[in-house]
Order: structure tokens, then C-alpha cells, then sequence
């Protein structure tokens, strides 16, 4: 199983799509108008089926997924302007999920939103790619975020298991900021906004926030992957990897990824300690959170109640 081989994520040092290898992603894609009018209605089903093959038929790595191990991925793309034709502006959600070993339950790992998600397409041109180079704005989109969420789940598996997807994600970051294609400019490359995707991925690699890399290990691979043989061992791995995300925070308060973490894990967290028997550690947990993710106290706050 990759899980098995983990360690073989930190050895990859040119982790660039090639073929002959098992994909990693399994990608779900969802195509709408957001108060948009198009003239040709088969754009939108192109568009989405181009979108699905690019993230699914291309290798993005060296190493070997089965079936079951590929990260599944929902993208929802909802087109909210066409300044010209083939122009298209629009937000993106994207949401990543990974089994839970020895069970079949999928934990949330990624949600993500990119609300200035804007690209060129003509569905005569087919998607390319190119690791080092600019092609154009959507499939560098999609080659950012396909190494953002590989990056992640290797994380999950080995301690800082993601940094060579990320790297790569930089590379692909930098030549995009430096594009000149105006009908393609797109602020999300760069420092403009603090909730975009520069920032993203400047939290994820920087070394002051690196709590929030090392604490996907301890929340994943020693909390959730052991839960239904020792949960309470579990509770305590998870308690250490949100303690970690609450130190970085306090370096960094409110980063786009600690908002994209606690996004797709809130409900999860509640679910985990309510059912705890400890009632000072779900005090800890509640006090703990209250600081970090105060937007989702009310749910946090059940698990004291139970």
C-alpha cells in the first residue's frame, strides 16, 4: 500500500507529470453559470469534461497509486463573467478527501476556495501542461492545485512528506505572476490579496508556520488512521497536532490555511472528542479552539455538553 511506502515522498526530487504511471487523483468537476449567459450550451459540459481529464489521465508524480489510493477531488467552477470570447471569469471550490486506514470512512483534507479563478478556453484547444512553463492560466490552475493537494496528503504520511509538490507548485506560482497575457492576468499569483493562492502556498512553506505541515502528520497518520483500534492514543496525537496549529497561529493569526484546515475538519474534531470520556482534556480542546477557530465554537462547545 502507498501507505507503506510514504517514505519514498521525501526521496522524489523532480516530481513532473510523465507517463506509464498510476494517476493520483480521482477528480470529480462541476461546471455552472453564475447569472452568465453563454451562447454555445455544450461549452460548459467541454469545459468540465477537459477539466475532469486533465486532473485525472496525467501522472503527477513518481510514485505508484492503486485505485483505491488516488485522492479524490471535487471542483466546483462557477463562471460569474465573459469579458470576450473564450474569456472567462469565475471562482473555484475544491475539495480533497483521504481514507481513513483500515476503514472506509474519507476525511476531509482540503477546502479550498479561489475566487479569482480566471481563464482562457476554446474547446478546439486542448489542455496542455508544461512543468517549467507558462501555457496558459486554467491548466496552471489546475497543475497548482492538483500538486497543492498531492502535497498535502503526502504530508499526512510522512513529516513534511510534501515539500518536492510543493516546490513544484512554486515553480508553476512564478511563472504564472510573471506572464504577460493580460486577458489572463490574474492577482491569485501574486501578494495581492491575503486570501489567495500565493498565500496559500507561502503558508505551507514557511518555515515559521511549519506547526501546521507536522501537525497533518500527527492529526492523520497517528490520530485518525489509528482511531478505531486506539482512540484514545488517537485523541491525544490529534490534541498535540491542533496544539502545533495553535502555536503557528499565534505567530501568524488567521492564515488562509488554517481557515482551509478547520473548514474541512470542524465537524469532524467535534465528532471525535464527544464521544471522549475525558472531561478535562475536552475542556483543553474547547479552550484550545475557542482561540484558534472561534467561528466554529458552537459546534465545539456540544462536545462539552455530551
Amino acid at each position: 500500500m502507498r501507505k507503506v511506502f510514504f517514505l519514498f515522498g521525501l526521496l522524489a526530487t523532480a516530481m513532473l507529470a510523465r507517463p506509464a504511471q498510476a494517476q493520483e487523483l480521482n477528480a470529480q468537476v462541476a461546471v455552472s453559470l453564475e447569472n452568465v449567459t453563454i451562447t454555445d450550451p455544450t461549452l460548459v459540459q467541454q469545459l468540465q469534461k477537459d477539466m475532469t481529464a486533465f486532473l485525472n489521465t496525467r501522472t503527477w508524480t513518481r510514485q505508484t497509486y492503486r485505485p483505491e489510493e488516488r485522492i479524490k477531488l471535487r471542483v466546483f467552477v462557477g463562471i460569474t463573467a465573459v469579458p470576450q470570447n473564450g474569456s472567462y471569469q469565475a471562482t473555484m471550490r475544491l475539495i480533497a478527501t483521504r481514507p481513513v486506514y483500515g476503514t472506509g470512512y474519507e476525511t476531509n483534507l482540503l477546502n479550498i476556495n479561489d475566487r479569482s479563478f480566471n481563464f482562457n478556453y476554446t474547446p478546439q484547444t486542448p489542455l496542455d501542461f508544461a512543468p517549467s512553463n507558462f501555457v496558459n492560466n486554467l491548466s496552471s490552475l489546475l497543475a497548482f492545485y492538483a500538486y497543492i493537494v498531492i502535497g498535502t496528503d503526502q504530508d499526512t504520511f510522512a513529516r513534511l512528506g510534501g515539500t518536492p509538490y510543493y516546490d513544484q507548485a512554486r515553480t508553476i506560482l512564478q511563472y504564472s505572476a510573471t506572464q504577460t497575457l493580460t486577458s489572463e492576468s490574474d492577482a491569485g499569483w501574486t501578494d495581492a490579496s491575503p486570501r489567495n493562492r500565493y498565500w496559500l502556498l507561502n503558508n505551507l512553506t514557511d518555515p515559521q508556520l511549519e506547526a501546521f505541515r507536522t501537525g497533518l502528520y500527527a492529526y492523520y497518520r497517528q490520530g485518525m488512521d489509528i482511531f478505531i483500534e486506539k482512540p484514545e492514543e488517537a485523541r491525544t496525537s490529534i490534541m498535540a497536532a491542533l496544539t502545533g496549529i495553535q502555536k503557528a497561529n499565534s505567530v501568524r493569526p488567521n492564515t488562509l490555511f488554517l481557515r482551509a484546515f478547520f473548514d474541512a475538519k470542524a465537524d469532524e474534531i467535534t465528532n471525535i472528542f464527544r464521544t471522549s470520556t475525558d472531561a478535562q482534556q475536552k475542556q483543553q480542546l474547547v479552550a484550545l479552539l475557542t482561540d484558534v477557530d472561534p467561528g466554529n465554537l458552537a459546534k465545539y462547545q456540544t462536545v462539552i455538553k455530551q
